[in-house]
């Protein structure tokens, strides 16, 4: 079976963006072996007012100080943070944007979590999605998986005894009818309603767990979409752009889906800042196409 490394010496990654990611993967080690360690809330709240879990804190401190000490990341944006980390001295210009664990509400009920990771070569983490060099997301279910594109199609690896072996090559997203959606139904805009009845009427299956990267990896291997939109009381919805929509929306894309807001790309919209929020449609096309066309309607 084709390991990480050897699948990514075959395509035109530079050997530090190969070294990064093999870096950035096994850390689902440690980070897994520590969830019976870090089951309760910190206390505190991340910068977009989300309670943080003690493993949301633990994750994020320690991917970061394994970036630092490799310098090979000049700028660390994370979601558990309000500023983005600055590495003046490291070797290699790269930028890395993470959720470091999402859906940690879900840790202490055993439900599935992940980490995303997005990676650009231009040193700079408030780039357009577009611009990624590579995108990953390692999810910790029954298995350890690593979903992963350097923008040449999506590969999907399983972790055991420290080394990532492919499962799967070349992952196409289905056209399906999968689909969840964040948000109160009361608190929803009349085009998302509009876009759920279409998509229950012609058959359509929910499947939502409070997991965004969890919920994602459904959609790539079934089809559908997911959906956090904007609300009635709140126009930027609840996901940001920089550590969630864009590395995902990447693999999308990758994978022949698509991520919109309703009206544009999330791809090609610039963060204005690391906790730049957005509403989100990510999946596949058969689904993005329709809630684009009731916006537009």
């Amino acid at each position: 079976m084709t390991t990480l490394r050897e699948y990514l010496d075959k395509t035109d990654c530079k050997d530090d963006l190969k070294d990064l990611i093999e870096l950035i993967a096994i850390q689902a080690v440690p980070i897994r072996d520590a969830f019976i360690y870090n089951q309760s809330y910190a206390g505190t709240e991340n910068s977009s007012g989300d309670k943080q879990a003690a493993l949301d804190v633990w994750s994020d401190e320690h991917i970061v100080n394994v970036l630092l000490k490799s310098n090979l990341v000049s700028q660390i944006a994370s979601e558990e943070r309000d500023d983005i980390v600055k590495n003046p001295n490291a070797k290699a210009g790269y930028a890395v944007v993470m959720d470091p664990l999402d859906g940690s509400s879900l840790i202490q009920v055993n439900l599935c979590v992940g980490t995303i990771v997005g990676i650009y070569d231009n040193g700079d983490a408030l780039s357009c999605g577009n611009q990624m060099r590579a995108a990953m997301y390692m999810l910790y279910g029954p298995m350890t998986v690593l979903t992963l594109t350097v923008g040449s199609g999506v590969y999907i690896f399983a972790l055991k005894d420290g080394v990532y072996t492919m499962l799967e090559e070349n992952v196409k997203m289905p056209q399906g009818k999968l689909y969840g959606s964040g948000g109160l139904k009361k608190d929803w805009i009349p085009e998302h309603e509009k876009f759920i009845d279409e998509i229950e009427k012609e058959g359509g299956k929910l499947r939502y767990s409070g997991s965004f990267v969890a919920d994602f990896h459904q959609i790539l291997k079934y089809g559908g979409i997911y959906c956090y939109p904007k609300t009635k009381d709140n126009a930027t919805g609840k996901l940001r752009l920089v550590f969630e929509a864009n590395p995902i929306g990447f693999i999308a894309a990758q994978a022949g889906g698509e991520i919109t807001d309703g009206v544009n790309n999330l791809l090609d919209v610039k963060p204005q800042k690391p906790h730049h929020k957005t509403p989100i449609y990510v999946g596949s096309k058969n689904m993005t196409e329709k809630i684009i066309r009731i916006c537009k309607e």
